[in-house]
């Protein structure tokens, strides 16, 4: 598959939240830091996404912001 994102490291699911609509799949990924991607149902059951599995993990933003 091409891509564009050219930020890729390996995780692991660590939970799954199942919403009506979305999901939020939580990750570990290096140096055991966490990160959470939003995904429709749809796309976490066509991928076959569970718990304790390794994916790779696509990062491509154009901003990051925090606020406090």
């Amino acid at each position: 598959m091409k891509h564009g994102a050219r930020n890729q490291l390996a995780g692991k699911v660590i939970e799954i939240q199942r919403g009506m609509v979305m999901g939020q799949v939580k990750l570990e990924v290096a140096g055991g830091a966490n990160m959470a991607s939003v995904m429709t149902l749809d796309s976490i059951d066509d991928l076959g996404i569970k718990e304790g599995d390794t994916v790779q993990v696509l990062v491509k933003a154009v901003n990051v912001l925090l606020a406090k």
